[in-house]
């Protein structure tokens, strides 16, 4: 019996290792519509939550350079397609750094991006769509207009990972 449970915990402990950010749980998980933060803490529900296609980069400030290639290569080659809107929020919750510093990094990100970014203060997104362990992650999530999560995917990705990015947003265009 001691074998059995040793064997186990070594094949789990290896498929955390290959897979340490994927969790095929939240996949075809239904979420419901949630009120963040813009950058100046005003209260905001998602938008076009239920609309369109949302994609969503859910990053703790601290693991911000997690994931910088992939970032860069989305910063230079935008996802085009009138289905899919796509933004980030910073989790406010898990960093050292306080609030107000990383709402005006926000702003300056927002300005040089041209495009909205949100805060979420107290884990309401992570709360809200039961999705684990956000702390010291770089977190992407691919909502349908269903309301459903069609592509998760937390921590440094793999290879694997990204390539599975892909073929979800390529199969909502």
């Amino acid at each position: 019996m001691k074998n059995k449970l040793a064997y186990l915990l070594l094949i789990v402990g290896l498929v955390l290792t290959v897979f340490p950010g994927y969790s095929q749980e939240n996949v075809g998980k239904s979420v419901e519509q949630i009120y963040i933060r813009d950058s100046h803490n005003e209260p905001i529900p998602l938008p076009h939550f239920g609309e369109k296609h949302i994609l969503i980069f859910y990053v703790d400030p601290d693991a911000r350079n997690q994931n910088a290639e992939f970032t860069e290569y989305l910063e230079n080659n935008k996802i085009k397609s009138d289905k899919i809107f796509s933004f980030g929020i910073v989790n406010l919750a898990d960093t050292f750094l306080p609030n107000s510093l990383v709402r005006t990094f926000v702003r300056v990100k927002e300005r040089k991006v041209k495009e909205a970014i949100f805060t979420d203060p107290s884990h309401i997104l992570r709360d809200a769509w039961q999705i684990g362990d956000v702390n010291g992650k770089y977190t992407v999530l691919f909502i349908t207009k269903d309301k459903k999560i069609a592509y998760y995917g937390s921590g440094e990705l793999s290879k694997d990972q990204i390539d599975l990015f892909f073929k979800t947003i390529d199969k909502y265009k």
